[in-house]
């Protein structure tokens, strides 16, 4: 499976998600390969830090920025993993638009913040010109860094306004504002191998990944 974490607007906690994600399915004895497609690199950062401190599972990441150079290297090497997650976006970009036309199921992380539920409609946009060439993909958007309260105003209201966008699903399964998520990033982990444990962390990542796969 090719799953595609991105958006069109950054600072929204994709690579955040990314990389959880892909180490909790490798943690699950997956073969992954985790591409990062964004030119700031910051997923690849976090798995040399995972492969410097020796941690386990190992994960495969490699880093192409250009469109052409990822559609190619997803076609010649996906066959060789169980699992490819695509870290992309941040901004409309050749790299992100060939992710989705690659991808089996897209991801888009969205804060409960105005600015963030504007923006779905620009990847939105992306999702009708990739679903014309590729029209099995399936798009789901997930609040992430949600207030810590689901019944709050501006958490509901962001949901709510995802029912308006047709192009996506919304995915009820919220990660919520957790500085566990960052500091296990941050080390090349995911928060399941965290110390101290973060059990509502680990609650949450596990519900995504069940949902998505």
């Amino acid at each position: 499976m090719i799953l595609t974490i991105g958006n069109t607007k950054g600072g929204v906690g994709k690579t955040t998600l990314a990389v959880n994600i892909a180490i909790a399915r490798a943690i699950s004895g997956r073969d992954v390969w985790l591409v990062d497609a964004d030119r700031q690199g910051t997923a690849q950062m976090a798995i040399s830090i995972r492969a410097e401190s020796e941690h386990q599972p190992g994960l495969a990441c490699s880093q192409y920025a250009e469109g052409a150079l990822l559609r190619s290297q997803v076609k010649q090497q996906g066959h060789k993993y169980d699992d490819i997650i695509i870290d992309a976006g941040g901004r409309d970009s050749t790299a992100l638009r060939a992710a989705l036309v690659l991808s089996d199921v897209l991801l888009v992380p969205f804060q409960p913040r105005s600015y963030d539920v504007w923006a779905l409609s620009d990847i939105a946009a992306l999702v009708d010109e990739a679903r014309s060439i590729r029209d099995s993909l399936r798009a789901f958007a997930i609040l992430n860094c949600a207030d810590p309260s689901m019944t709050s105003s501006d958490n509901l209201e962001a949901a709510a306004a995802v029912a308006d966008i047709p192009q996506f699903d919304y995915l009820p399964t919220p990660v919520r504002r957790r500085k566990s998520f960052a500091n296990a990033a941050g080390q090349g982990l995911a928060v399941l191998e965290l110390h101290p444990k973060d059990p509502k962390a680990i609650e949450e990542l596990n519900n995504l990944v069940l949902a998505l796969f």
